[in-house]
């Protein structure tokens, strides 16, 4: 056995049974090695930003990492913007990064680079295997480090000859450490701030933005006054009927500034503390009001659904069936509209037609607000958000989700400008036949930097040069055209009837299509 075959065979001893590969020449015995390990499943994907996304994506939903296989250190450059929203949404993936044989590193051939030094800054984890007897242990190693307390993502760099060599060997299992229980003097530590508070905020994300987690939050709520927050992009939410609705913290500083007014007791439950996105001429970037210093309940690194749950218990909240008014979402299907197109009339046909139990990947920037609304009534529901701001992650993270869970509709809500970082995308997910519908909000603008522009105080010295760097048109992006080339039925929809049927049938009709919604 060598160390490419120990590599795989190791990775799926730790459950790690999909690889979102895009191979180099330093990679090929990781490849040629495939066919021996038959519980593998190696998808190739066209760009490494869409492996990272799509990896990203799969361990949201499957709660496990998935592994990828980049070419040496620019194959992992090409990744990292996705590894960067992976690392921000405390997502467990394992990087294999093929590196020169050890011998050769020292001729500084045109490929050689400081793959350890792009690695870190993403990775909690990182080591190099030194020898193909090694390859096996270090894989469990990196699978366990990446589950382990605060999860994230683990490289493995593996060097050509530790992967061609014999002496392979078949590693066991490591056991994952956490999550942690939050101690009990903190929940009533946090208890007693809740009894004291005039206004206590809470701030949410992580594992507690799940069915439990947010029942346990409506509880608290309801006994003791206080305002929740979620996240503003969080990785995941379990959204639609019977369950329970939160609103997200306001993007833009002033309506966060809002927000927080009269705050005097800050609660962050698996979150830091809440941040303007960006720096703003004259505004503050730290959105903690005067005065509070922010109680850290949890972090990522604990249990934090049964740390609410005991907290809920500990203010003496009724059970979520007794409490006065019922939180959980009633369904509501709202009605379809008709005449011109726009994010608001597609969004109520997505609500109105949304299957049971589908995933929804948003990056729709601009477009989305209508969509996230309505669907809170919708039928019961994931919701993956862009958790790093690095945009080109909803086509890849679609993708990974839909590979996940084979059995769900998947519905990618994606704005027109990101989607061409990582377009490349469509094609992996034609070649693997995934139920992924692909709703593209076409305004031919990169419409929120047009927003930036005034938010920032620049706008008052834009002219045609300046427009023209925030404008998609001349020439116009034909994603129908797209799509069909990459083996994607691809459909237009310039009316709210054409997007009402479109949609429909999408939503009745198993398989990878796109919509391009002209706005």
């Amino acid at each position: 056995m060598n160390g490419a075959q120990s590599l795989i065979a190791s990775l799926v001893k730790s459950d790690v049974e999909v690889c979102f590969s895009n191979p180099g020449t330093s990679e090929m015995h990781f490849v040629a090695a495939l066919d021996s390990v038959p519980e593998m499943r190696g998808i190739l994907c066209l760009f490494e930003g869409v492996a990272s996304g799509a990896a990203d994506g799969y361990a949201r939903m499957a709660e496990k990492p998935a592994s990828t296989l980049f070419h040496l250190g620019p194959g992992m450059g090409n990744a990292i913007a996705n590894l960067h929203n992976a690392q921000k949404g405390f997502t467990p993936l394992v990087n294999i990064v093929g590196e020169h044989a050890t011998y050769h590193r020292q001729y500084e051939a045109p490929l050689t680079s400081n793959i350890e030094g792009y690695a870190q800054p993403f990775s909690k984890w990182l080591r190099v295997s030194e020898s193909a007897s090694d390859v096996g242990a270090d894989a469990a190693a990196a699978i366990a480090a990446s589950q382990s307390d605060v999860p994230g993502v683990a490289t493995l760099l593996l060097p050509a000859n530790t992967a061609w060599d014999d002496g392979g060997k078949i590693a066991e299992k490591v056991a994952i450490s956490g999550p942690h229980a939050v101690p009990s003097d903190r929940i009533t530590d946090a208890a007693r701030r809740l009894e004291k508070a005039s206004r206590a905020v809470m701030l949410v994300n992580g594992t507690a933005i799940r069915e439990k987690g947010l029942e346990a939050l409506a509880r608290i709520r309801e006994k003791t006054g206080a305002t929740v927050y979620l996240s503003t992009f969080y990785p995941r939410a379990e959204r639609g009927e019977g369950r329970v609705e939160i609103p997200k913290l306001p993007y833009f500083p002033d309506q966060i500034y809002e927000a927080m007014d009269g705050c005097d007791e800050l609660i962050l439950v698996g979150q830091g503390r809440p941040v303007t996105f960006f720096a703003y001429p004259g505004k503050k970037s730290d959105c903690v009001p005067e005065g509070v210093e922010p109680f850290q309940f949890s972090t990522p690194a604990d249990d934090q659904v049964a740390a609410l749950e005991a907290l809920a218990d500990e203010v003496g909240a009724p059970s979520i069936d007794k409490l006065e008014t019922d939180p959980r979402n009633k369904l509501i299907r709202p009605e379809l509209q008709s005449g011109k197109v726009t994010a608001g009339t597609a969004g109520h046909a997505i609500a109105a037609l949304l299957p049971e139990n589908a995933i929804i990947a948003d990056e729709s920037t601009t477009s989305g607000m209508a969509s996230f609304m309505l669907t809170a009534n919708a039928p019961r529901h994931d919701w993956l958000a862009l958790t790093g701001g690095a945009i080109g992650a909803g086509i890849p993270m679609a993708l990974g989700a839909a590979v996940a869970c084979p059995d769900r509709k998947v519905v990618n809500l994606q704005s027109d400008g990101s989607a061409m970082y990582t377009i490349q995308g469509l094609w992996t997910i034609a070649r693997e036949k995934l139920d992924v519908t692909t709703v593209i909000w076409n305004n031919r603008s990169y419409a929120i930097l047009n927003l930036e522009l005034h938010n920032v105080g620049a706008a008052a010295n834009a002219g045609p040069k300046t427009l023209s760097m925030f404008d998609l048109s001349n020439p116009d992006l034909d994603f129908v055209s797209i799509a069909n080339g990459m083996g994607i039925e691809g459909m237009r929809a310039e009316t709210t009837e054409e997007f009402n049927d479109l949609f429909a049938h999408c939503m009745a009709t198993k398989g990878p299509h796109l919509i391009e919604v002209i706005l």
